[in-house]
């Protein structure tokens, strides 16, 4: 039990419900999705019902953080919904392996750390430097950020959302 996935699965709903709302790409009936997590042993060990315009990856550490079994999850795995750079860092910071499955990858942007010479290979892949000025300035309140989902003083759905909402006016 140390490797585990999440995907969430839409139900339509036929009654009024808090997490309840309409999605022109699943029709035009309300519905909630069904956030789930399973483990390499193929039992279910975290469930949640989110709003279906909420996206996974707001949701992945919830899971990995909060499921109330004796699993030492360890690396987890998601489909291209499961994923932003927020996610990345912070479940590298908190000790997790993260290994998405990003469709249509050759559209991503990589960045390198440093302007050294790379292989023709990596070229057209790798789209520029990473503004290290701007990791050290906010490197402390990150830390603080992953302090404060681990211990539970703020869920990581809710900070994550908050911040995906407001990123111009945030570093972090």
């Amino acid at each position: 039990g140390t490797t585990s996935s999440s995907d969430g699965m839409r139900m339509q709903l036929g009654v009024t419900s808090l997490h309840a709302d309409s999605n022109p790409h699943y029709g035009t009936g309300k519905g909630a999705t069904i956030y789930r997590f399973t483990s390499d042993q193929f039992s279910s060990f975290y469930t949640k019902v989110i709003n279906t315009n909420s996206r996974d990856a707001t949701h992945v550490l919830d899971g990995l953080l909060n499921h109330e079994t004796d699993l030492n999850i360890l690396e987890h795995y998601t489909d291209t919904a499961g994923y932003t750079d927020q996610v990345f860092g912070l479940t590298h910071l908190l000790g997790f392996r993260f290994a998405p499955r990003i469709r249509d990858l050759s559209d991503v942007k990589l960045f390198s750390l440093s302007e050294t010479k790379v292989s023709k290979n990596l070229e057209s892949i790798l789209k520029g430097k990473i503004n290290e000025k701007i990791i050290k300035e906010n490197y402390d309140d990150v830390l603080r950020l992953a302090s404060s989902i681990r211990e539970g003083k703020v869920s990581s759905s809710l900070i994550l959302s908050k911040l995906g909402s407001y990123s111009r006016q945030n570093s972090i």
